[in-house]
């Protein structure tokens, strides 16, 4: 296992040197923000970032993300353009030695909340989902927390108009095509592919969402086989639905696991919850049974601290301040240490 931390570049309010002071944290999670979604990434630019990185002691292994541009989602006649250039971006970022690359598949909306300061018990705040909230919006003229930005009205208008009718068999059909055309530079480069699961994980503004637990991911896997498809093991967007069982996907999937984002969350009713400390014992999800199924069946891969709650009076980034996703990374740390003297006793 190999502990990272998630770093949003130059522009991030956390200095590496910082990151570098965490216990036990490796290398950290980054990307290059400022590019448009859909070109390929310039080598020039992902070697000055990785020398900033390594500079400062961290290794530069995974990038979060790459995002894949709309038309290739929609199945558009311009996605293989799309696809070429990712592909690209995959062996430029094989050849600075990057080894994963965690990306979604959702259409038009990544992550949503509905509150990104909601208060807990102990005093901290966190992220929150509402789904009764959210059942209230209208996403043609949307108001949300992160996501007000995102795009104009009219991008949006046009975005969502485009994916009108699309069922869940053809986005999955999308997703494949996408993998097929990308999967050869993975081989070659050296890098495997790491899909998010959808956060939440259901169907959103009449959108399909298509990874989201076992079903999803064993029909992932027969329709590519190939080791470099694997997944981002995220207990905080899988667990949102009670209907997933972390410690058996832990367990049957730790093989194609490439990367794993461990959080907490506390669910409120059967599809609402709040973001949690990372301990088992702050929220509904049992972290420690994820830790051991992964230790217990060969998990190898690069673990972070997923989102963090605000806590000592810290003001940044909903969900990436420092404080609490370095307490997240030293548990999540000495659960893995438990557990493989355990298993070696």
């Amino acid at each position: 296992m190999k502990m990272t931390f998630r770093w949003y570049g130059p522009s991030d309010p956390i200095p590496l040197t910082y990151i570098r002071e965490i216990p036990g944290v490796s290398g950290v999670v980054t990307a290059i923000y400022d590019l448009p979604v859909g070109s390929a990434w310039d080598a020039c630019r992902i070697a000055a970032l990785k020398q900033q990185v390594n500079d400062a002691g961290l290794a530069f292994e995974v990038i979060e993300s790459v995002p894949v541009h709309e038309d290739i989602k929609l199945g558009l006649a311009s996605r293989d353009f799309y696809i070429e250039n990712y592909a690209k971006t995959i062996l430029a970022l094989g050849e600075a030695g990057v080894k994963c690359i965690c990306y979604n598949f959702m259409p038009v909306f990544d992550w949503l909340r509905t509150d990104l300061a909601a208060p807990l018990p102990d005093g901290s705040t966190s992220l929150r989902y509402d789904h009764e909230a959210l059942l209230s919006l209208d996403p043609h003229h949307l108001h949300l927390p992160g996501w007000d930005e995102s795009y104009t009205p009219a991008e949006l208008e046009k975005l969502l108009a485009a994916y009108a009718g699309m069922s869940h068999e053809r986005l999955f059909d999308n997703l494949i095509y996408f993998l097929k055309g990308i999967l050869p530079a993975c081989r070659k480069a050296g890098v495997n592919m790491a899909i998010h699961p959808d956060d939440p994980p259901w169907d959103m503004f009449g959108l399909p969402r298509i990874i989201t637990g076992r079903a999803s991911y064993e029909k992932l896997f027969a329709a590519c086989p190939e080791l470099e498809n694997g997944i981002t093991f995220c207990t905080g967007s899988l667990g949102a639905s009670p209907d997933n069982d972390l410690v058996a996907l832990a367990a049957d999937f730790a093989p194609r696991i490439h990367f794993a984002h461990l959080r907490q969350i506390v669910r409120q009713g059967s599809l609402s919850f709040a973001e949690a400390g990372h301990l088992t014992s702050c929220g509904s999800l049992d972290i420690y049974g994820v830790v051991k199924a992964l230790v217990t069946h060969g998990f190898d891969g690069y673990v972070r601290p997923d989102h963090g709650r605000a806590i000592w009076g810290e003001r940044g980034k909903p969900g990436y301040g420092l404080y609490d996703r370095a307490l997240g990374a030293a548990y999540l740390n000495g659960l893995f240490e438990a557990v493989e003297k355990d298993l070696r006793a």
